[in-house]
């Protein structure tokens, strides 16, 4: 009788907890992950269009997650795109310009919010592996913005004494690799570096699979000088370069299988994208950013249109193709949505894109987004389908020698005299001028312009703006 009346009860406490671990799993804030590229074109991933390079991780990724087509970083240089996609600010907010060089004097400002120290505040982990290029100065490292932990390196991979133009325009010092504010070694090889950052990564999330974590993922990859390690030495179509991407590819793999094998894979955000165009003076070194128009350095459509890949089995139905614009700024609030952290306190730029995400919305909650580029220059707006530039210089290697194996060529600067208006959704390569067929929308966008230059300035006219915050100086 005994045993007859013990049976259902242990059955009710195993129902029991299984319910109840269902409802943790359900109530347990989802990790997220941002994978952060350097100088990756548009077309340099399969799901992307490129016909030769193999990316089976990533076009996978694309296949169980959503895809946008019509993604924007928030500048065409590595220290400003970073300000923008981890403060949800244009860059030009939070005082950030083009790239800083070792040993800078300023950095990003340790009262600006990064996307580790939201979300920091809610009781995640942070991690950060890669390349920081937000200051150099102990003070503005990673360690003081949000990251429990960090391993990499300070600024670009070329800064550092084997740069090909070293002694006749540039003097770096040794380049060293960080384990959060100690430095490990100074490198002189980089190609187990990608290898190197996906263990960490690997490593971080074995670690904390019982908490909620962010981990940012900055390869300093494929930044020349190009590296990669001998497990993909000579594998792709696409010569040196190639061969990157696709270890690039496999550290997303590694990190994807991680994440299942620890059944994180369904809770888990994981975003995939770069930091700005191809480097088109180096040739068969610099990626593609075809269909669209010139690249890094340049606010057209090449310089700052990116692939993105989001994916998170929970919430979003996979195998999606988006094309309403969204740029880097509305990623943290996208995130402070997903996880229902607090957004930051000073003011940001970005909003969250979690309606379109999810299908309940194809409109952009941005009514335009602007292309800022050197030292708070103004040289265009996406506003719908139009893309508008307004007169400035800007540099290209069309008509140019481009450069061969790791040196590179020389870029001719072209001065745009005239307003241009293109639509982008059907000339995406931005060849067919037609402001002067459809001067209300020059208009339109004219007073946009007009609207944020009160708020964030713009050197071209010499006008300051009203919201821009100090920059992080050192004392």
């Amino acid at each position: 009788m005994f045993r007859i009346l013990l049976f259902p009860s242990i059955i009710l406490l195993l129902l029991s907890c299984s319910e109840n671990k269902e409802k943790k799993i359900q109530d347990t804030p989802p990790n997220v992950i941002l994978i952060f590229t350097d100088d990756q074109g548009y077309q340099d991933l399969g799901t992307f269009g490129a016909p030769d390079i193999a990316t089976p991780h990533l076009d996978n990724m694309a296949l169980n997650g959503v895809k946008l087509t019509s993604f924007y970083v928030a500048q065409a240089v590595c220290s400003a795109s970073r300000a923008g996609i981890l403060t949800g600010c244009y860059p030009n907010r939070v005082g950030i310009h083009n790239a800083y060089m070792p040993n800078a004097k300023t950095g990003l400002n340790t009262k600006e919010t990064t996307i580790a120290k939201m979300l920091k505040s809610i009781g995640y982990r942070t991690a950060m592996y890669g390349k920081w290029h937000l200051g150099d100065d102990k003070k503005f490292m990673p360690n003081n913005h949000g990251f429990d932990d960090y391993f990499g390196i300070p600024y670009s991979n070329d800064m550092w004494p084997l740069h090909p133009q070293q002694g006749s325009v540039f003097n770096f010092g040794p380049l060293p690799l960080y384990e959060n504010e100690k430095i490990l070694d100074t490198l002189t090889d980089q190609s187990d570096l990608t290898t190197q950052i996906t263990e960490r990564s690997v490593a971080f999330i074995e670690s904390n699979k019982e908490q909620p974590f962010f981990l940012y993922v900055a390869h300093p990859q494929p930044h020349v000088p190009l590296f990669v390690s001998d497990k993909f030495k000579g594998k792709s179509e696409r010569g040196h370069y190639g061969d990157v991407i696709m270890e690039i590819d496999w550290s997303v793999g590694q990190i994807l299988a991680t994440l299942k094998k620890n059944g994180l894979e369904d809770n888990t955000v994981v975003i995939f994208t770069s930091d700005n165009g191809p480097w088109l003076a180096y040739g068969n070194h610099a990626g593609s950013a075809l269909p669209f128009s010139e690249g890094k350095g340049t606010a057209w459509e090449g310089g700052q249109r990116e692939p993105f890949i989001i994916k998170y089995p929970k919430k979003l139905t996979p195998g999606r193709t988006l094309d309403t614009p969204v740029m880097a700024i509305d990623i943290l609030p996208t995130i402070a949505e997903i996880t229902g952290a607090p957004l930051p306190k000073l003011p940001i730029d970005g909003k969250s894109v979690w309606p379109i995400l999810i299908g309940e919305s194809t409109e952009s909650p941005q009514e335009a987004y602007f292309f800022y580029y050197r030292v708070n220059e103004l040289h265009g707006v996406r506003y719908g389908k139009w893309k508008m530039y307004f007169p400035h210089t800007y540099r290209t290697m069309e008509g140019q020698t481009l450069g061969k194996d790791g040196i590179p060529g020389e870029y001719k600067m072209i001065n745009l005299e005239e307003i241009a208006l293109y639509n982008v959704l059907n000339d995406k390569s931005e060849t067919h001028n037609v402001a002067k067929e459809y001067p209300e929308v020059v208009e339109k966008i004219r007073i946009l312009a007009n609207n944020m230059r009160q708020k964030l300035g713009d050197s071209l006219l010499e006008l300051e703006g009203t919201e821009n915050r100090e920059v992080g100086r050192v004392d």
